[in-house]
């Protein structure tokens, strides 16, 4: 296929897909807790790069579900490790502000286990393991059943008060 004719398949709009959660899981409005930050992953929730959907449990972990589309792509039919990285770049980060904590990522290592298949919904499960002064560690999975797709461990560090702007300013 030519590379103009990829670029027609990628502009086709992709169905749409069901991202309900788990019972028990409440769905989390992420935006209105950290604001317009979260167009590059999940800005777009009929998009053909990222489709995703937060919830969180009665422990008030954040889980997700994520479909990555055609315009995520690496390897052939599988989604790229740099959109696998943004996916827990924002999901990590996320989960520590929902738990609380005003963040920014400092560290993000990522162990990719197995590629993604394109165009499948998979969930996405994170929880803060600690918090030691400005330092909150967060750890997440990546998977669908029984595959493992990435595990990440991601170093935030809290936004000191002042420093954090205003809503609607």
């Amino acid at each position: 296929m030519s590379n103009s004719n990829v670029a027609k398949v990628s502009q086709l709009p992709c169905p749409p897909v069901d991202l309900s959660g788990e019972e028990g899981w409440i769905h989390f409005d992420a935006p209105s807790l950290v604001g317009e930050s979260l167009r590059f992953v999940s800005g777009d929730p009929e998009g053909n790069r990222f489709r995703a959907r937060y919830y969180r449990d009665s422990e008030k972990h954040l889980h997700a579900r994520i479909w990555f589309g055609p315009e995520t792509g690496g390897p052939p039919g599988h989604a790229h490790g740099g959109a696998v990285a943004a996916v827990m770049d924002e999901s990590l980060g996320l989960a520590a502000w929902a738990a609380g904590y005003p963040i920014v990522v400092g560290n993000l290592n990522v162990s990719f286990k197995n590629m993604l298949p394109l165009e499948q919904v998979v969930t996405l499960e994170s929880r803060v393991v600690s918090a030691q002064g400005r330092k909150v560690m967060v750890h997440g999975r990546l998977f669908y059943g029984e595959t493992t797709y990435a595990e990440a461990e991601c170093l935030c560090i809290t936004i000191p008060a002042d420093k954090i702007p205003k809503k609607g300013k």
